[in-house]
């Protein structure tokens, strides 16, 4: 499995990073810290999972989402934000993405993730 991890905050990549190598060891998981550098990242590797901040400079875990839904139409997505909101909740469900709510847990990431 290959996971692409993109949270402009290096604490939280490097957290996520590491609770899903501890259950999944022999996963490869990389990370972008804004959209731009993630799509550039999917334009030479192919992902199946992805975990994406909502609060990024330039372009949200949102407007990230629905460009990588199209390329990436079986591969599991989710927004996580400390930003719990209906409307952003409903926003995610619409994309068929899922939401998991900060602060980051182990046991919320191997949920997702498997």
């Amino acid at each position: 499995m290959n996971v692409l991890i993109v949270d402009d905050s290096r604490m939280s990549r490097m957290m996520l990073t590491t609770i899903i190598k501890d259950v999944h060891p022999d996963w490869n998981v990389e990370s972008a810290e804004d959209g731009p550098s993630a799509i550039a990242l999917t334009t030479v590797s192919s992902f199946d999972i992805f975990t994406l901040d909502f609060n990024m400079p330039g372009m949200n875990g949102l407007e990230l989402a629905e460009q990588l839904k199209p390329l990436f139409p079986k591969a599991k997505i989710a927004l996580l934000t400390a930003n719990v909101q209906d409307s952003i909740q409903a926003k995610a469900k619409a994309l068929g993405i899922g939401f998991i709510a900060k602060p980051i847990t182990a046991d919320k990431i191997t949920a997702f993730i498997g």
